[in-house]
């Protein structure tokens, strides 16, 4: 009789070196890659052996759609696969940082992602104000902005739901912008732990420390819970995926004098001359020459 087809599972969570893999009937199983190098990561689909009642070991990594990354100047880390959406979560307080922020969108179009802002903790009348005035860039990029307070958890899923149906979403955000607050409403299973932010620090505590995949629990589609982040480096990107990063640079790029321009000095630049006109804001532009000079710096072209 002809060998059984090895079974293919969905990685929901990633522990180090080994994994947590979830089969077609529900079933979980313990796994471990085959060798040294892992290369696995949440929201891989994968071909495993079967090794005993509840383990096995992962032979292969099935295509992916994409992949996400976080890297600094030590080491690049993948994090999580096959993704539809990105939903970025900032507040007012503790104050969100641009320049993380300006990151994580490089990094969701830079693979093909599309990215949702959501503005928590709206309830903070004396400092709302300035988190929109510091949004209205993002929105006039086209992004989608959704306000809400996870403090009104009813209206909160009324807003996201609809957003996350059929769809593998990654939640991300600083420490201390109410994320874990968020995915307990929308999966309360997660029963992921929330802590105050520290106001002697300004900063939130780390919350969560791997990351996970949940199936949202009333409708079809899925979540992915990432660690807070204070850092968010991009040293894994090469110019042209840094360029892909800031989508309103396209139509102006079609426009400078030489094919392999920087847009940082050069000539004849249509980005340099979008930025005089208006139609590029100066602070994404100094983002994406501060990316840009990080990555050459470390001898990545």
């Amino acid at each position: 009789m002809p060998n059984a087809a090895a079974p293919e599972g969905r990685i929901i969570a990633a522990h180090g070196r080994h994994y947590t893999v979830e089969l077609p009937d529900g079933s979980l199983r313990k796994c471990f890659p085959r060798g040294k190098k892992a290369g696995a990561t949440v929201g891989d689909y994968v071909v495993i052996s079967p090794q005993g009642a509840d383990e096995g070991s992962i032979d292969r990594i099935l295509e992916r759609r994409n992949l996400l990354y976080r890297s600094d100047d030590m080491r690049t880390k993948q994090f999580a696969a096959n993704v539809d959406q990105l939903l970025i979560v900032v507040a007012p307080e503790p104050a969100f940082s641009d320049d993380l922020t300006g990151r994580a969108l490089v990094a969701a179009w830079s693979a093909g992602i599309e990215p949702i802002v959501v503005l928590n903790k709206v309830d903070l009348e004396n400092s709302i104000g300035m988190a929109r005035q510091r949004l209205a860039t993002l929105m006039q990029l086209g992004i989608h902005i959704v306000e809400l307070s996870a403090h009104a958890p009813e209206q909160m899923r009324a807003a996201l739901l609809p957003l996350l149906r059929d769809r593998c979403t990654l939640l991300l955000g600083q420490s201390g912008m109410g994320k874990s607050t968020i995915l307990n409403a929308l999966v309360p299973d997660a029963r992921a732990h929330t802590q105050e932010h520290s106001q002697a620090l300004g900063a939130g505590k780390h919350t969560t420390t791997s990351t996970r995949l949940y199936h949202l629990p009333d409708q079809p589609g899925d979540i992915i819970d990432s660690p807070g982040f204070q850092a968010f480096g991009l040293y894994h990107l090469t110019a042209t995926d840094i360029e892909r990063g800031f989508p309103e640079f396209t139509e102006a790029i079609q426009h400078c004098r030489f094919y392999n321009c920087t847009h940082r000095h050069e000539p004849g630049c249509g980005v340099l001359a979008a930025i005089e006109s208006g139609a590029i804001t100066t602070a994404r532009h100094e983002l994406y020459k501060r990316i840009l000079a990080e990555n050459e710096a470390q001898g990545r072209y």
